[in-house]
């Protein structure tokens, strides 16, 4: 049948840890709760988790905050504007990302 599995496995048998989308998200949610602590805001996202979808795409779920932590976390992003990081072009690469630190330290 053209349908049967290839090499006894099918989709139902897919796992995240397959995926390299997995992998990033886990490095990126890493790097992001890293962060956190150093702001001391670690307590603050408390759903911050690493997830990936039926597409294999890694994502980074930050869930729910409360409007303080919301009104900190605007207030992190303007100073960290004002000192002069932005993204450089239009292709989202950043100049120095917090992935690059973190693997850096790896």
């Amino acid at each position: 049948m053209p349908d049967e599995p290839i090499h006894g496995r099918d989709a139902a048998a897919w796992s995240p840890l397959d995926s390299d989308g997995w992998y990033a998200a886990r490095d990126a949610t890493t790097a992001l709760r890293d962060v956190l602590v150093r702001a001391g805001l670690e307590k603050d996202f408390p759903y911050l988790r690493a997830d990936v979808n039926a597409f294999g795409h890694g994502l980074v779920d930050l869930g729910r905050v409360s409007p303080a932590t919301a009104e900190r976390l605007a207030e992190l992003l303007r100073l960290a504007l004002a000192s002069g990081y932005r993204r450089d072009g239009n292709d989202g690469s950043h100049g120095s990302s917090i992935a690059e630190e973190h693997e850096g330290r790896a």
